[in-house]
């Protein structure tokens, strides 16, 4: 018989990899409570009760607690509502892992360091600068010292989901691109690390399977930063000799993005490292292929220029 997960927060661009990457090896119970795929079904998982009676029902061999609010602005300006999702919430998922006495998956953020640093390893004391890295701090140190088992990932720039669930960089670039935008402002004072969720949720199923338990960075290989990143999308399309990036201060986006950022997010795998379990791929071969099998339909449609330069099956 398969082994079984309960998949909570589902729903998003991270949701959407597990899904590929664990349907075929495993009994799937994938919730959200925003139900937007057939395999989805609807739980708010900051209700303790319900949450609890839906996971002792379905009775899983594991816990995955994938949801989150990302946008660090609304987190900014709903305080309340950002604790009880990215902090209680978790505190709910280690209570029902550890009375099932199954593991827990968590997800955290390289967002949690302050960015003095120019790189950080998996021992690396956090200090969060706004409420998004401190309710995210402020799960991942609740796991860690309460779950009996769990893993916790942490990711860096996260992109994958395809036009409809990703919310970040990538998908901003391509739909400025799709409008018709040929000039494009990119800050050249953050830097990171690319996280393509497919490799993520392909080196999570390698760590549970194994049961190296514990806290792990995971990014793609390679070290860069917004600009450079929006350079690489630009090539990847075959549109350099049409777009032009231009460098710019974050102080350029200040009251869009008024959220504090670190200056560096850029995390080294070191510990997957060291246990020979790194299969996260370098993050320029990670984009061309997210590109490529997420976007095709969408770049066809809205930017024909691009049909040449990459395949569009």
């Amino acid at each position: 018989m398969k082994k079984k997960i309960y998949i909570a927060g589902a729903g998003g661009m991270l949701g959407e990899a597990f899904y590929r990457i664990f349907k075929d090896d495993y009994e799937l119970k994938c919730t959200d409570k925003d139900v937007n795929e057939k395999w989805l079904s609807f739980l708010d998982f900051r209700d303790f009760e319900k949450y609890k009676k839906e996971v002792a029902a379905f009775n899983p061999d594991y816990l995955f607690h994938l949801g989150a609010y990302t946008d660090l602005e609304y987190c900014e300006l709903n305080l309340d509502d950002t604790y009880l999702t990215n902090t209680t919430a978790v505190e709910n998922a280690v209570y029902i892992a550890n009375k099932l006495n199954i593991p827990l998956l968590y997800i955290s953020t390289a967002g949690i360091f302050d960015g003095k640093k120019e790189f950080y390893d998996d021992w690396d004391e956090p200090n969060p600068l706004g409420h998004y890295a401190r309710s995210k701090y402020m799960g991942e140190r609740y796991v860690r010292e309460n779950a009996h088992r769990f893993v916790i990932c942490r990711a860096g720039w996260m992109m994958g989901g395809g036009p409809e669930k990703d919310k970040k960089f990538i998908n901003k670039l391509i739909r400025q691109l799709a409008a018709g935008k040929r000039e494009l402002h990119i800050v050249d004072d953050k830097d990171g690390t690319p996280t393509f969720t497919v490799d993520f949720a392909k080196n999570v199923k390698l760590l549970i399977e194994k049961e190296y338990w514990g806290l792990y960075n995971m990014v793609c290989n390679g070290e860069t930063s917004r600009f450079e990143v929006a350079e690489e999308l630009v090539k990847i399309l075959g549109l350099q000799n049409h777009v032009t990036v231009n460098s710019v201060a974050s102080s350029y986006f200040e009251h869009t993005y008024f959220a504090p950022r670190p200056q560096s997010e850029r995390l080294i795998n070191r510990k997957l490292e060291l246990r020979s379990m790194n299969i996260m791929r370098d993050w320029k071969v990670a984009l061309n292929e997210y590109v490529t099998d997420y976007y095709s339909d969408f770049l066809r449609d809205n930017i024909p220029a691009v049909k040449d330069v990459i395949s569009l099956s």
